[in-house]
């Protein structure tokens, strides 16, 4: 079976897909770490995002894999650990321009759809119901309001000891990140037709949790059943 979960920066699409694959037994697959691992190995590197002939070359020399550590993800970036760098702003910011570049995400996505291939998956991203897997049995879209997203973003920067920033901040680059997923000519961010909107403003991550095992069960009670 396949889950694809879909939404905006700070939505909680990434907390609640690693906890439903937990409880569910699926494997997690965080699509947003892979274009954050592209985004650092382009700044890393000084590449110049408009010379996609340069950058497809580069993206061939790249290795990115996902492993698992005492249960915890782990990405790895040519042999690298890059787990706690791409966790940073500036990380995320330019996972949103690079995954509009069509080299990056046609790199990505053939990836992504590889895994969706080999086992149970749950998915979330930009374009995972609409582009990589437009044939998983569940989709769901979350959504929030930006301020609502910005605290959550804000109170992660502030546990990692992150300081130098305001929720005002926050809330801006998750603003400008909203349009720049939605108006990118490839692969925009947009709820699939077949989508389940689930607005989480006002729920507790429980409670999304609760209402994500019921979805599962409606469409496959078999998955709930084998747990």
């Amino acid at each position: 079976m396949k889950i694809a979960i879909d939404g905006p920066a700070g939505a909680g699409k990434s907390t609640i897909a690693k906890a439903l694959a937990k409880k569910i037994g699926f494997i997690y697959v965080d699509t947003g770490a892979m274009y954050r691992a592209i985004g650092l190995f382009v700044m890393d590197n000084g590449l110049d995002m408009k010379n996609e002939e340069a950058l497809r070359a580069a993206l061939n020399q790249v290795t990115l894999d996902i492993g698992y550590a005492d249960g915890v993800q782990q990405v790895y970036l040519n042999g690298e650990n890059v787990t706690s760098r791409i966790r940073t702003e500036e990380a995320g910011s330019m996972a949103s321009k690079v995954s509009a570049i069509l080299v990056v995400r046609e790199k990505l996505v053939e990836l992504q759809q590889e895994l969706g291939r080999r086992s149970d998956v749950v998915m979330d991203g930009r374009d995972i119901g609409t582009v990589v897997l437009p044939d998983a049995e569940l989709k769901v879209y979350f959504t929030a309001s930006s301020r609502v997203r910005a605290e959550r973003r804000y109170r992660e920067l502030l546990e990692k000891g992150v300081v130098d920033t305001t929720i005002d901040e926050v809330e801006a680059d998750i603003i400008a990140r909203d349009y720049r997923d939605m108006n990118r000519e490839h692969s925009p961010l947009r709820q699939a037709e077949d989508a389940i909107l689930l607005d989480s403003s006002e729920m507790g991550i429980d409670e999304v949790l609760q209402a994500m095992m019921n979805l599962v069960a409606e469409k496959n009670p078999e998955v709930l059943k084998i747990k």
